[in-house]
């Protein structure tokens, strides 16, 4: 029996098979640890094979991603200088293979299928999360929280967060029938809960901030470009207004006595401190990919130790930037920078230029959470993560031919009076 190639790579025929696809990753991305190889194996046995179906199409030309690829290739070349280079060549490759699948989805899964595929992803692993999960104990804010079967209840707010977004987005941007309709209030009901109960302060304020973001660009969907574009000036400055006022007036200190957090944000402006200063012995490019990390260095073990990480791994700076600046220095975190800004700034330019763009307000509502949370967590440097996933296929999207992106025309692309989309 022949399978037709459309219903593999076709963006706008291959919903089903991108739905399981995007599905079957969130849930390797959240449990890998969990299950040992095979599910990583899984991950790359429903992206690599496309290539063979159509390998112009399903590839495209990478030069085109100029300006996304030089931070994954730093830190494969970071195995020449690494103190750990065993540690940072297979880390390396795990994350340059990582990213090919994801250049492969961008070019084949659009928007909607994302969104679609990502509510069922994130019901999975929600309700693994409840049925075998479990409280921790955190000695720094000296209560039990809910991580399910995670290891930090901060990834677990994170799932649940993305799960929230993409429910709204599937609500309220993409307006789809009742069928999806249900499956998101589902995904919604279920990760909502599951962020409230993981007590993530991270991942409870940048939810409430991207969905803030897309009712924000639902707003100004009814205005002509230039006036969109005017809007969004007003918009970018009366934010920065109200932050620089929120600092300086102590908004700051309330928003963190809300979530029971104090100044230090539960050490991690220690680690902070730690970080800078570890960089500082290499400026420039780092210690190497993943090289700080490793079990048996001095500085490593100290910190697990401080912080009661009885495990030795899975500890990181809790800041994107800090953790780029010790493993790949200076070049690296402008080179990460680069892809951070450019994704941003590009698919705002498409949004103020198209307001039937509805693919670019999904993905500006996901940067704004990957941004926000690149300050005080790290999501996106990683192989098998779910935050290098969902950068990549927003960066990876603006090289991609427009109708990849788009896929399906949303039915409702005009706000409605109250709405978010």
């Amino acid at each position: 029996m022949k399978i037709a190639k459309a219903i593999l790579i076709d963006p706008d025929r291959n919903t089903g098979y991108g739905i399981v696809a995007i599905a079957i990753s969130m849930f390797v991305f959240a449990y890998s640890t969990l299950f040992g190889k095979a599910p990583i194996l899984l991950y790359y046995a429903v992206w690599l094979p496309l290539v063979l179906v159509d390998y112009r199409r399903v590839l495209g030309n990478y030069l085109r991603y100029y300006w996304i690829l030089p931070f994954a290739v730093l830190a494969c070349l970071s195995v020449f200088w690494s103190q750990a280079p065993g540690v940072s060549a297979r880390a390396a490759t795990q994350y340059i293979t990582h990213i090919i699948c994801v250049f492969i989805a961008a070019r084949t899964i659009s928007a909607r299928t994302l969104t679609l595929g990502t509510l069922c992803g994130i019901i999975l692993v929600v309700l693994y999360s409840l049925a075998f999960g479990e409280y921790q104990y955190d000695p720094f804010d000296g209560d039990y929280s809910f991580a399910g079967a995670f290891d930090s209840k901060n990834l677990l707010g994170f799932f649940c967060s993305i799960g929230v977004y993409f429910a709204f987005a599937c609500l309220f941007v993409l307006r789809e029938g009742w069928l999806w309709r249900g499956v998101a209030l589902l995904c919604a009901g279920l990760a909502g809960f599951a962020l409230i109960v993981s007590h993530s302060a991270t991942a409870l304020i940048t939810t409430v901030a991207a969905l803030f973001v897309l009712i924000a660009l639902g707003g100004v969907v009814p205005f002509a470009p230039p006036t969109r574009k005017m809007l969004a000036i007003i918009g970018v400055l009366l934010g920065l207004a109200a932050a620089v006022a929120g600092l300086a007036f102590g908004g700051f200190d309330m928003l963190l006595a809300m979530f029971g957090k104090n100044a230090t944000l539960t050490g991690r402006t220690y680690l902070w401190s730690q970080g800078l200063a570890a960089a500082a012995q290499t400026p420039l490019l780092g210690v190497g990919y993943q090289a700080y990390w490793v079990q048996g260095f001095s500085d490593a073990e100290r910190l697990w130790a401080e912080f009661y990480i009885d495990s030795r791994s899975g500890f990181h700076f809790h800041n994107t930037y800090v953790e780029v600046l010790v493993e790949l220095g200076i070049v690296g975190v402008v080179l990460l920078a680069l892809i951070l800004i450019r994704t941003t700034a590009g698919h705002l330019v498409r949004f103020l230029d198209n307001r039937d763009d509805v693919a670019a307000r999904i993905m500006l509502g996901l940067m704004a959470v990957l941004l926000m949370r690149s300050f005080v967590e790290v999501d996106v440097i990683n192989p098998y993560a779910v935050g290098s996933f969902l950068l990549y296929y927003s960066a990876a999207s603006l090289s991609a031919p427009r109708s990849v992106v788009a896929g399906r025309r949303s039915k409702t692309p005009r706000l409605q009076a109250g709405g978010a989309g």
